[in-house]
C-alpha cells in the first residue's frame, strides 16, 4: 500500500507496457463505441497507445511533484489510482464477458450485452471522476508546503 501512495508515478509507469502489450495482443480487432446514432471505431492497439500516453503524463506529474518536494495527499493518491487502474481492469473484464448473439437465445444475449454496456458506462463515469481528483491533488500539493524536520 505504501508503494502506491508514496510513489504513485511508479504504478502508472509500470502499467504502460502492460497496457500496450494487451492492446497489441488484441490484434486489429476494432473497439466500437456507440454514442446515440454514431459509432466510433478505433483499433485496440491505437487505443492502448492513447491510454499509455495519458498514463505517462499522469506519472510525470506525480514524479515532478515528488522531485519538487511537495506533499500530496495519500488518500487522494489512492483514490485516483484505484478509480483509474481499477476502472480499466473492470472494463477489460466486462469486455471479455460480451457474448455473440445466438439465433435461439437472441433476446437474452442482447439484454445481457445491453446490461454490460450500462455497467461499462457507469464505470467510465466513475473513472472520469477519478481524473478530477488528480488535478485537485496536484493543486493541493502546490499550495501546501512540506514540513521540514529540524535537526
Amino acid at each position: 500500500m505504501k508503494f502506491l501512495t508514496d510513489k504513485p508515478y511508479r504504478i502508472f509507469w509500470l502499467s504502460i507496457p502492460i497496457i500496450i502489450l494487451i492492446g497489441f495482443l488484441s490484434g486489429t480487432e476494432p473497439l466500437d463505441i456507440n454514442v446515440h446514432d454514431t459509432y466510433y471505431v478505433i483499433e485496440h492497439g491505437i487505443f492502448s497507445i492513447l491510454i499509455s500516453i495519458i498514463f505517462g503524463i499522469i506519472g510525470f506529474g506525480y514524479w515532478i511533484m515528488q522531485k519538487a518536494n511537495r506533499r500530496l495527499s495519500k488518500w487522494l493518491n489512492l483514490t485516483h489510482i484505484v478509480l483509474t487502474i481499477g476502472g480499466l481492469l473492470l472494463i477489460r473484464i466486462i469486455l471479455l464477458l460480451f457474448r455473440e448473439p445466438e439465433t435461439e437465445t437472441l433476446m437474452s444475449d442482447l439484454n445481457f450485452n445491453e446490461n454490460l454496456n450500462i455497467a461499462m458506462f457507469i464505470i467510465a463515469l466513475i473513472m472520469i471522476f477519478g481524473q478530477i481528483v488528480y488535478p485537485i491533488n496536484i493543486i493541493r500539493g502546490i499550495i501546501i508546503k512540506r514540513n521540514k524536520t529540524s535537526g
